[in-house]
């Protein structure tokens, strides 16, 4: 499983790892090869210690494990990356990511976007947990599903006849409407982001298998 990877003289490969849904990575460790190993057979992400001399589980102790969903080596073989999704908060400070301090560049509320369906729903939860008078998600969770979905439905038509119309900036903001409220709809049966991207990246995955199979058969 390790063929093709460059071990260093002590028999580490640094293993970077980046969160599945937002892309932040969270930390970086280092593999020997049964820790490599171990993460490829158990789903979690295993890594050797240096300082311990032994291997180690993450959120072995804290709970905070890190579910292996895909493992990359680098073009020279000589580092992995690990994209998992985290049971929670990866560093030991309690951060989500080990990498918070800032050296260079300018600290702003910007997000990369594919970050912002992740922070946007996590405030929709906030508002589920905690319901605000004045928020307009409290008040429509607290409608009922039928209200949410209804919502959904409208913005859906609404999305429909901006498309039609051949109207750019109304198309791009009925689907920013359409896309929220699918998120609220969500929140409210319980659901993820992820789940969805999880479902999207399985057909993906179905329909390269078809294509390669045709290719084959062709």
């Amino acid at each position: 499983m390790a063929d093709g990877l460059k071990f260093d003289q002590a028999g580490l490969i640094p293993a970077v790892v980046q969160d599945v849904n937002t892309g932040r990575v969270l930390m970086l460790g280092y593999q020997d090869r049964e820790a490599f190993s171990r993460t490829l057979q158990t789903g979690r992400v295993w890594f050797y210690s240096r300082s311990r001399q032994r291997l180690w589980q993450k959120g072995e102790t804290s709970g905070n494990e890190l579910r292996v969903r895909q493992v990359l080596a680098d073009c020279d073989g000589d580092a992995v990356l690990i994209l998992a999704e985290p049971a929670g908060p990866t560093c030991h400070t309690g951060a989500e990511s080990c990498f918070f301090t800032m050296i260079s560049g300018v600290e702003d509320e910007w997000l990369p976007l594919s970050r912002v369906p992740d922070a946007l729903f996590r405030v929709i939860l906030d508002r589920q947990a905690n319901p605000r008078p004045e928020s307009y998600v409290s008040r429509l969770l607290a409608g009922g599903i039928d209200r949410v979905a209804q919502k959904v439905g409208e913005e859906a038509v609404e999305t429909v006849i901006a498309a039609k119309n051949d109207d750019r900036d109304a198309l791009i903001r009925e689907l920013a409407d359409l896309w929220f409220h699918s998120l609220v709809l969500m929140a409210a049966r319980g659901l993820r982001p992820a789940d969805v991207w999880a479902e999207l990246a399985q057909r993906h995955a179905a329909g390269a298998r078809r294509a390669d199979l045709a290719q084959d058969r062709g």
